[in-house]
């Protein structure tokens, strides 16, 4: 590691300040702050048309949340993130998720379902940067041996939140027969995601952190807004997004998203009635929690040996999980077909346990998939740099083709195409993804050594007064090692 990243590391001067600045303290408050704000959210929309009987509305507000949470990540924050740093990219992203909770409240008042759309698309710009921060924060604050334990850690306490928030809905609207969610559910949400909002004000940057953190830090210098930094910084970005080794991963980054319109409006909204949406709601992010952590042990599990091969691994658990899981999925198609031709629909509760509790687990295993995958992608993409800088432009291309994806299909489920071909999508999707990405895969090295955190640094410093030569000797060198 260079001279300079050891002498940005702060100066503990008291248990708080220590605690704050604790790499794992950061882990755990992103966690945290996601489980107010995202995770509240995956509660709304995992029951179903975000709690409404007419699921147009939300599947349309999704579609706009998707596609400005791609455009945004794409072009501005990823490449922009060490001038903002996570705290001000959580504030910036944070109150828009209470913004649209509380525009789900003024729909069941008044039937307003631009302003959900509006407040959709507010929530897409807001989720860019939040996301770009999260994700920067997960794979960057930890090292190479226990990276998957952090993104473990994260799914857990994160699909928490997603977890009691459909246990809340579920005994909030345990007798309703409306098919919509109260008014107090709304209300809840919002209060606890302005609470998560409010506690990112105690994230820091990577060079503000202990000397327990090992990774690169971001110097002063760079962080000044000047024309050169701007134009180094685009150039490193465009070199990182076009690597093959992280273009490769694409295809698995613009799937991530895609699943989510079929399994939750499709599959959940479809067939059980409110009550029972909610309950499947809080199974599907239980399961999640459990294959967070399942993922994560198997990517720390250093009896598989090194990084290579625990890359390898990880892949072969998707693939072989993916199979089983959409396989089980078409049974369950083919049934579900069935009774919309009869005209059932939003009927099925989960006392009747012969009928409900084999589409239930299969929910339940569609939402542990979810985290094999996002988390694999995580731990990927940690596994390219130990460098802030670069990890920010590779989750913010993550943040850019996962809600691309995602707008896609719930575009598709928004304009009522059949759920046979949205369920044929998904699993041919899912499986491509994870064909193409193995060139990725096989190139992930044992380590990454401190000679490209000394590059990284180097080229973070390029600034206004160093000479064309030194600049192109640093971007070689990056470029030969990022």
């Amino acid at each position: 590691m260079s001279s300079s990243t050891t002498a940005e590391a702060p100066r503990a001067h008291g248990f708080f300040h220590r605690l704050q600045h604790d790499p794992w303290f950061q882990i755990g408050l992103i966690s945290f702050i996601s489980f107010c704000n995202p995770g509240m959210y995956n509660a709304l929309t995992g029951m179903g048309g975000s709690g409404q009987v007419n699921s147009t509305v939300a599947a349309n507000s999704n579609v706009a949340t998707h596609a400005a949470t791609a455009a945004a990540a794409l072009v501005l924050v990823g490449a922009f993130y060490k001038y903002l740093g996570p705290r001000l990219s959580l504030l910036i992203g944070g109150w828009t998720y209470a913004l649209y909770s509380g525009a789900l409240l003024n729909y069941n008042r008044t039937g307003n379902g631009a302003f959900v759309i509006a407040a959709g698309a507010l929530l897409g710009l807001g989720a860019a940067f939040f996301w770009v921060a999260q994700g920067t924060i997960m794979v960057t604050y930890t090292d190479d041996r226990t990276r998957g334990r952090a993104i473990g850690i994260f799914w857990v306490v994160f699909n928490l939140g997603g977890a009691v928030g459909s246990l809340a809905s579920f005994g909030l609207n345990y007798h309703s027969s409306s098919g919509t969610v109260t008014d107090s559910t709304y209300i809840a949400y919002t209060v606890i995601m302005l609470l998560g909002w409010a506690l990112s004000v105690f994230a820091v940057p990577a060079e503000s952190l202990s000397e327990r953190y090992n990774g690169a830090r971001v110097t002063a210098t760079s962080k000044t807004v000047t024309w050169a930094h701007l134009r180094t910084s685009l150039m490193q970005t465009l070199r990182i997004v076009v690597d093959w080794r992280v273009a490769c991963l694409y295809p698995m980054f613009y799937n991530a998203n895609i699943f989510y319109s079929y399994q939750q409006n499709d599959v959940n909204g479809l067939i059980f009635n409110l009550r029972t949406r909610a309950l499947n709601g809080a199974l599907y992010w239980i399961a999640q929690m459990f294959g967070g952590l399942l993922m994560g042990f198997v990517l720390d599990w250093v009896r598989l040996g090194g990084r290579p091969r625990r890359a390898l691994v990880g892949w072969a658990v998707l693939f072989a999980t993916g199979m089983a899981v959409w396989g089980a999925g078409f049974k369950f198609q083919v049934w579900a077909e069935a009774r919309l031709a009869r005209g059932l629909k939003q009927d099925v509760d989960y006392m009747q346990t012969s009928t409900a509790a084999g589409p239930m687990l299969l929910y339940f295993f569609y939402g542990a998939y979810d985290a094999l995958y996002q988390g694999f992608c995580y731990w990927i993409i940690g596994a390219q740099s130990h460098s802030p800088t670069v990890n920010a432009v590779i989750v913010g291309t993550y943040s850019a083709l996962k809600p691309a994806g995602g707008a896609m299909a719930w575009r598709i489920n928004a304009e009522g195409v059949s759920t046979h071909t949205q369920f044929a999508m998904n699993w041919g999707l899912t499986i491509a993804s994870l064909i193409v990405a193995v060139p990725s895969v096989l190139s992930v090295r044992a380590s990454i050594d401190d000679q490209e955190l000394a590059a990284v640094d180097r080229a973070n410093e390029v600034g206004t007064n160093e000479s064309a030569t030194e600049a192109k000797t640093v971007d070689a060198e990056v470029d030969a090692k990022v």
